[in-house]
C-alpha cells in the first residue's frame, strides 16, 4: 500500500465527506489532515479486509464524530430568528458564532462529472439541514445515502446494530424532509437561460442596477450574510438592503466561481487605493429562470480556498 498515493487520490472526496459532517471548510481540512496522520500511524494494522478508500472514510468519520462532541451544529442566519426589514439596523457581526461555510467546487480535485455527482449532497440547503441532525444520525445518513454503505458496515463502524442504523436513517430522512425545500421549487434553468441569468446578475450588481435586479430575483428571495445575523426575506426588503449597502456603478467587481455544486460569485469592492478588495462569496440558489436565495459569506479569508486573490487591479 502506497498511503501517500491513495490519500492523494481520495483527498477531495474525504474533504467533501468531512465538510458534510462538519459544515465548515476549515474544520473539514483539519479533519482530513488528522485522518491522514491516523492512517499513517495505523497503516501497519490495516488488514485489507476492506478497500483503502473504505478504511480512510472510517477514520475520517470517527475524526468528525470526535470533533462534533464539542460543537455539533453550524448556523445560517435564518436559523436564529425572523428576518429583518431595515437595512440600517443590522445586528453586529456574530464572529463568535459557528457559521456554516461554503465548499469550493475546485477542491473536489476531480472532473466536472464528479462535481455533478456530489451536487445534491453538497448543496448549501442540504448541508444546512444536516446541521440539525444529531452527529451519529448525521453520520448514518451520509454513509448510507451519499456513500451507499450497507447498514451492516455502518453498524460496525458505529458499534451498533443494523436495525439501529436503519431506524436512525428513517428518523434522519423524516427530519430532512421537514427542513429542506421542495426540490421542484429549486429546479435550475437549462443553458443558455442559466448562462444569461448569471451574466445579467453580475452586470446588474456591478452597475448597481436595482431595476434589473428586481427582474432577476424571485418574489420570495432570501438574502443571508454570515457573520451578520440579520437576514432578509422577500424581494422588496432585499432590494431595500441592496440599495442601502451597495456602492455606485463601477465600485464593485463580480468574479464567477462555483461552490457546493451551485453558481457563485466572488464580490470585490474598489478601495480608495484603486484596487478591488475581497469582500464576500455569494452562493446562489436558482429557481427556474430567477435567483431564489443568496448566501453571501462576508469572509474575505475564504477567497484563497477558491483560488482567488485578496485584491485585484482595476479592470
Amino acid at each position: 500500500m502506497n498511503l501517500e498515493e491513495d490519500f492523494a487520490q481520495h483527498r477531495g472526496g474525504l474533504l467533501a465527506h468531512c465538510y458534510r459532517m462538519l459544515g465548515s471548510l476549515h474544520d473539514a481540512e483539519d479533519a482530513v489532515q488528522e485522518t491522514y496522520l491516523r492512517a499513517w500511524r495505523g497503516q501497519g494494522d490495516f488488514e485489507e479486509r476492506s478497500s483503502v478508500k473504505t478504511w480512510l472514510y472510517r477514520i475520517a468519520t470517527n475524526v468528525c464524530l470526535n470533533s462534533l462532541q464539542h460543537s455539533s451544529r453550524r448556523l445560517v442566519p435564518s436559523a436564529l430568528g425572523a428576518p429583518g426589514h431595515d437595512p440600517n439596523e443590522l445586528e453586529p457581526d456574530g464572529l463568535e458564532l459557528p457559521w456554516l461555510e461554503p465548499f469550493p467546487d475546485l477542491l473536489l480535485n476531480a472532473d466536472p462529472a464528479a462535481v455533478v455527482g456530489n451536487r445534491q449532497s453538497l448543496r448549501l440547503a442540504m448541508v444546512a439541514a444536516l446541521q440539525h441532525l444529531p452527529p451519529r444520525q448525521r453520520a448514518v445518513l451520509i454513509l448510507r445515502e451519499v456513500l451507499a454503505w450497507p447498514a451492516t458496515e455502518v453498524a460496525d463502524l458505529l458499534d451498533t446494530t443494523a436495525a439501529a442504523v436503519n431506524s436512525a436513517l428513517q428518523r434522519a430522512r423524516a427530519e430532512l424532509a421537514r427542513l429542506q425545500p421542495v426540490e421542484e421549487d429549486l429546479s435550475e434553468p437549462d443553458e443558455p437561460v442559466r448562462r444569461a441569468l448569471l451574466d445579467d446578475y453580475a452586470t446588474a450588481f456591478e452597475k448597481k442596477d436595482l431595476a434589473a435586479l428586481e427582474g432577476l430575483l424571485t418574489k420570495d428571495v432570501r438574502w443571508e450574510m454570515p457573520p451578520i445575523p440579520t437576514w432578509f426575506s422577500g424581494r422588496a426588503d432585499v432590494l431595500r438592503l441592496l440599495d442601502a449597502k451597495l456602492p455606485g456603478a463601477g465600485r464593485q467587481l463580480m468574479v464567477e466561481t462555483s461552490a457546493n455544486g451551485q453558481p457563485a460569485f466572488a464580490k470585490y469592492f474598489r478601495g480608495d487605493d484603486g484596487l478591488f478588495h475581497a469582500h464576500s462569496i455569494q452562493v446562489l440558489t436558482l429557481a427556474k429562470a430567477k435567483v431564489k436565495a443568496v448566501l453571501a459569506f462576508h469572509q474575505p479569508a475564504l477567497f484563497p480556498a477558491f483560488g482567488l486573490p485578496l485584491s485585484k487591479e482595476t479592470t
